[in-house]
């Protein structure tokens, strides 16, 4: 199982107790150390308005992270086109890529919401896989997309009237601006200086098995399937993206990679006290809320004694996909995942109160994988 590579998912965590100055000397520090140890990714999220997660903008902790590290990978995981230009995309990524080139991976993801719903319509997979992988019951985000929260963000990000581009239309626009073959509608051609030319690898990262997966396949380009967050349509968006699959200059066959959520300690109790405040995490999101600081197990006792069972159902679905345990136990959990979905890599995100237990997940997890 070491042939299959592991990568490093960061949203830039920021736990109760700490700043922002204090996640991102993390962070850095994170992704010496993981390159140290042989991940072969690190990866940068996007989210707004969040207390609890510093990853605003993923090309500027991309640059900070490019020069503290030297082999790792870097990359997006994802940009969120939904509130940027195409254009603008490529130059914070060639302007990176001009210091630092042939290490960047350009994520591209629409901006947060509900995932599309299945082309067919059919329902996907619920329960556990041949090899016991849990594929719980399809979480709905109808509650979210109507919240005066959720409208606050689209507000602030986009520019008073502006429409937000078709997906697919800009990703062929990123992939074109970047080959330097962009033409406008009446045949005016564009080129991104810096970002033409830019030795970038592209990814798709997506939640099902409709637009994000159809447009990677489309592409040719790799895809990165979302089952931290929305584990219930993995095995739909790997499915979609192999039924869509078109050989390219790029690649030749399918290239998938899945993201888990994990923690790892010396023994299962351990990893599940580090993991306690995951569920009020979650449920600060599911609530619109936005991320709350992630609490210490403690404070996260606190804050779920006194919980309804609506407030249990809310963040089940994750709870129960997040593999906490020992290396053993978490190696043999991701050994399923990987089986189930034909991924060729795992993306691995981790989020424990204190640094030091961060660090000490990606290590234990790095060093049973290399024993398998």
């Amino acid at each position: 199982m070491s042939r299959i590579p592991l990568g490093v998912l960061d949203l830039i965590p920021v736990p109760t107790g700490s700043t922002v100055a204090d996640a991102l000397h993390h962070t850095i520090d994170l992704a010496r150390q993981t390159e140290r140890l042989g991940y072969a990714r690190y990866w940068f999220a996007e989210h707004h308005l969040n207390p609890g997660l510093a990853g605003v903008s993923p090309a500027v902790v991309l640059a900070l992270t490019a020069s503290a590290t030297s082999t790792i990978r870097i990359g997006s995981g994802a940009v969120q086109l939904g509130h940027r230009t195409a254009l603008s995309t490529v130059e914070e990524f060639g302007l990176i890529d001009a210091l630092h080139p042939g290490r960047l991976d350009l994520g591209l993801g629409r901006s947060a919401g509900a995932p599309a719903p299945r082309p067919d319509g059919a329902e996907p997979f619920e329960g556990y896989t041949p090899n016991g992988l849990r594929i719980p019951p399809r979480f709905s985000f109808a509650h979210l997309l109507g919240h005066p929260n959720v409208a606050l963000q689209r507000t602030l990000l986009n520019l008073p009237g502006a429409r937000p581009q078709d997906y697919a239309e800009q990703v062929e626009d990123v992939l074109a601006l970047l080959r330097g073959e962009y033409r406008s509608p009446e045949g005016l051609a564009a080129h991104a200086v810096p970002g033409e030319g830019a030795d970038v690898e592209v990814w798709i990262l997506g939640s099902s098995g409709g637009q994000s997966a159809e447009t990677a396949g489309r592409h040719g380009l790799p895809f990165a399937a979302n089952y931290h967050v929305t584990p219930a349509t993995v095995l739909e968006a790997a499915e979609g993206y192999r039924a869509a699959f078109k050989p390219s200059a790029r690649l030749d066959r399918p290239y998938l990679s899945v993201s888990a959520d994990v923690v790892v300690a010396p023994d299962d109790a351990s990893a599940r006290e580090l993991a306690a405040g995951y569920a009020p995490w979650v449920r600060s999101i599911r609530t619109a809320e936005g991320a709350i600081p992630f609490p210490a197990p403690d404070e996260a006792r606190a804050l779920t004694a006194g919980w309804s069972e609506a407030d249990h159902a809310l963040v089940a679905d994750r709870v129960e996909t997040q593999f906490t345990g020992s290396p053993q136990t978490v190696a043999d959990q991701l050994e399923r995942l990987q089986e189930a979905t034909g991924a060729d890599e795992l993306l691995i995100t981790t989020i424990t109160h204190d640094h030091a237990d961060r660090v000490r997940s990606y290590r234990l997890l790095a060093e049973e994988w290399a024993r398998r």
